[in-house]
């Protein structure tokens, strides 16, 4: 494919407009509304088009600026970064928001080369109050913040 030059910037752009079509696709049930008087589907259909347009824009763009190609898939970050968040999704009404955000930070930072465990659960630990504040009081969520709790 020579006529992609920056094929970093083409392939996101298609994953942008892949990512933007499923949007579309998958809230194309609910209901759109007005803009005044919006329905459950009308932030996930004007996100997937937005998405769709930066992506174009990317795409298009990369087929007249040059510059590196893509790089080897790595397997390691992959499975560490995905698997991270399938098991927080499973343990968070087991184990509660703090320790399963903890656990996903901890697991997603180790698929770095540079991972330093007393660094990634500092981090995890302020994230995780910071997950609590956000959905927990702010939104007021109905899962547990600790585990076996309600």
């Amino acid at each position: 494919m020579q006529w992609i030059r920056h094929p970093k910037d083409f392939w996101s752009g298609v994953l942008f407009i892949a990512i933007g079509l499923a949007a579309i696709g998958i809230s194309s049930t609910y209901p759109l509304g007005t803009a005044a008087r919006m329905g459950p589907g009308y932030f996930p259909r004007m996100l997937g088009i937005l998405l769709m347009v930066l992506g174009t824009v990317l795409a298009l763009r990369a087929l007249r600026s040059t510059g590196g190609s893509l790089a080897k898939w790595k397997l390691r970050p992959l499975v560490f970064v995905l698997g991270s968040v399938v098991v927080f999704g499973i343990i968070v009404h087991y184990v509660g928001v703090m320790l399963g955000t903890i656990f996903l930070i901890v697991g997603a930072s180790a698929a770095s080369h540079e991972f330093r465990p007393k660094e990634s659960v500092i981090a995890g630990i302020l994230l995780a109050a910071l997950a609590v504040g956000v959905f927990i009081i702010g939104l007021k969520l109905q899962l547990p913040t600790w585990p076996f709790q309600g």
